[in-house]
């Protein structure tokens, strides 16, 4: 349902009607909230609690209108206009469900918040939010833990989308985590620790190595397709993400080394084979 608010009505809204030909709501399903819209009548609707947002953003007009879309959906939000005062919350115990990361920030910048996120936290999935359009910053930002990004100007139905689609994934991988080890050649993998242990040797692994390694080890010996791996891990197929792959594959050869028998073949214009010789 699209509507307006009518909870308030701040000089930033007038701001973005300069540019922006309607400015839309996307309300949820249940809500205590009165709204309106230029052809229906005022509702009061009905909502739930949902996940703990940080949201870092130093556009004053953008952050207003998404941090009212999100907490009009039910989410909680953790609102920074600048890099170190998000930097602050996240090096305290403040824990968060996901974080919307701005790249381009004063005093930190995005790439540096999601570097120090992943230090503390292997899991909770990250979405930048960029005004850049050059592949390698992207590229860079998906290989340093982020989980996806968003191009400005975007719209909030997308934002409102991915959200729900990575707290739902992160819930599954939670479950996920509580397999026990299995052994992949001379290596014992641990998903629920992230660990990838051999004899000598001991390899602790980010979120995305230890989904990506328990996808291909599920898939042993088959054909998969990238576009099945991107899909599944990252939530959807796109060249840049497929460029992060790509980067995760290298590092998952270089651990897996001590092993001649393990192999992960490149299967031209189709994807991976996971080759593990008895």
């Amino acid at each position: 349902m699209f509507c307006f608010s009518k909870r308030r009505q701040k000089p930033a809204i007038q701001k973005l009607a300069d540019h922006l030909p309607q400015l839309l709501y996307v309300c949820p399903p249940k809500r205590l909230h009165h709204v309106y819209s230029a052809n229906l009548p005022t509702h009061i609707i009905m909502t739930d609690t949902k996940a703990h947002l940080l949201y870092v953003e130093d556009d004053e007009s953008l952050s207003f209108v998404t941090r009212d879309n999100l907490e009009l959906n039910g989410y909680q939000v953790t609102y920074c206009e600048d890099g170190q005062k998000a930097l602050d919350i996240i090096r305290s115990t403040q824990r968060f469900d996901l974080c919307i990361l701005d790249v381009m920030l004063p005093e930190v910048d995005g790439f540096t918040l999601a570097q120090e996120i992943r230090k503390r936290d292997e899991q909770v999935p990250i979405i930048f939010l960029t005004a850049k359009s050059m592949k390698q910053d992207k590229i860079h930002g998906l290989t340093i833990g982020a989980d996806d990004y968003i191009t400005k100007p975007f719209s909030i139905e997308e934002l409102l989308l991915k959200i729900d689609i990575f707290l739902r994934r992160s819930k599954y991988t939670g479950i996920l985590r509580g397999n026990a080890p299995v052994n992949i050649g001379s290596y014992a993998f641990d998903y629920k620790n992230l660990s990838l242990i051999a004899e000598g040797y001991s390899e602790t692994l980010t979120q995305k190595e230890a989904d990506l390694l328990k996808l291909l080890n599920e898939h042993k010996n088959q054909v998969i397709k990238r576009s099945f791996i991107l899909e599944t891990i990252w939530g959807k197929d796109d060249y840049f993400l497929g460029r992060s792959l790509d980067v995760f594959i290298s590092r998952l050869r270089k651990y897996l080394s001590l092993d001649d028998r393990i192999k992960i073949e490149n299967i031209h214009g189709v994807g991976f084979k996971f080759r593990v010789d008895d």
